[in-house]
């Protein structure tokens, strides 16, 4: 039997995840696949899953890995990814994303994870989880490929909310150097603020306004502030975590994502072009396959929502299991950090800063 009920759910020790496996564009199967990638990597993981009970029932139990590993919650309706995030919110209870935000509200499961709309998902989490106390807006963070020591580096906002002043900066980078802490383990990040220019007197008056902000605050908060930065300075290493409105943050994370593809139809039409260049592409078989792992968007899938109280993972809306897989270990590994707790304790107020540790006593822990 590949149902778990709820009762040895929560006394297996696992850390629970709950998982819309509806509204992705590759359906329930994929997500399924993608789960039991997950249980088969790490036995310290258990899931709920939302979504038509019959349908997921046969899926589930096709995966012999995930007997005992899983709990089906019944939810008849699907969020499309044309759905109005409004209309969601007056007639989507029955839906799978509903239920598995719910299961986080409840306290049922440690983080949810969705390849869903992410409008709809974004403000159902806001509404049915709520903001953080002292959050004007919840951010989506994002791991971007880099040429830093750990590979990524941490850009937010990338459209939960198209506006933010000098203040909403600050706090996108009070939960970016946490996301960082707990995510990435970098005590001590490298914080930029994505600008048109180094130059100080360059941008907009909340730009400048948000420099002065979040220098301030840097030796308290225990990061380490690096100024403005500029969009060539993204994937590279002169900062660990990138500040920016949601606006310019979507638009930058689109334009990397179709140059990425760009890059890479370039590539396979070049090796393509003579008998000499097929030949070269197979002597650069291995070092391809080496870049294309190393900036595979499936290995960093996941987008959080940070600002709330529970901690969200968007997933790519066409992941593959690959790409399932990723998101929920992002979500373990946030799970496992107590970022949630963590993340409260730091932007609880942005008048007197609190640490992530602060019931520890520790002045600069996670």
């Amino acid at each position: 039997m590949a149902v778990l009920s709820e009762d040895k759910n929560a006394g297996s020790g696992r850390t629970i995840i709950s998982v819309d496996a509806m509204g992705g564009d590759r359906g329930p199967a994929t997500v399924v696949a993608g789960i039991s990638r997950s249980a088969r990597k790490n036995p310290d993981i258990g899931f709920i899953l939302h979504g038509p009970k019959d349908e997921l029932k046969k899926l589930v139990a096709r995966k012999k890995n995930l007997q005992g590993r899983v709990e089906i919650r019944d939810a008849t309706d699907v969020v499309t990814m044309d759905d109005k995030p409004s209309q969601v919110m007056r007639h989507g209870k029955s839906t799978s994303m509903w239920s598995a935000v719910e299961s986080v509200r409840a306290g049922e499961a440690d983080v949810c994870v969705s390849c869903g709309n992410t409008g709809a998902l974004m403000m159902l989490s806001v509404v049915r989880l709520r903001k953080l106390p002292g959050i004007n807006r919840p951010a989506i963070a994002i791991l971007w490929p880099s040429s830093n020591p750990q590979g990524f580096n941490i850009m937010l906002d990338v459209g939960a909310d198209i506006r933010a002043d000098e203040h909403d900066l600050l706090q996108f980078a009070l939960m970016g150097v946490s996301y960082a802490r707990n995510g990435m383990e970098l005590n001590r990040p490298r914080v930029g603020l994505l600008n048109v220019g180094t130059e100080e007197h360059k941008g907009r008056a909340e730009l400048k306004a948000a420099h002065d902000l979040i220098s301030e605050r840097a030796e308290d908060a225990n990061f380490e502030f690096v100024g403005f930065v500029e969009g060539g300075d993204i994937p590279g290493n002169t900062a660990d975590v990138i500040v920016t409105d949601g606006f310019t943050g979507n638009v930058a994370l689109k334009t990397g994502e179709g140059t990425a593809r760009l890059i890479g139809s370039l590539l396979r039409e070049a090796f393509k072009f003579s008998p000499l260049s097929r030949i070269a592409a197979l002597l650069a078989y291995t070092s391809m396959r080496r870049l294309s792992k190393r900036i595979d968007p499936r290995r960093v899938n996941g987008g959080v929502f940070l600002g709330l109280n529970g901690t969200v993972v968007k997933s790519h809306g066409s992941s593959d299991s690959t790409g399932v897989s990723a998101a929920v270990k992002l979500a373990f590994v946030l799970a496992q950090s107590g970022f949630s707790k963590k993340l409260a304790a730091r932007v609880a107020s942005t008048v007197q800063l609190p640490q992530d540790d602060a019931g520890t006593g520790e002045k600069n822990g996670k």
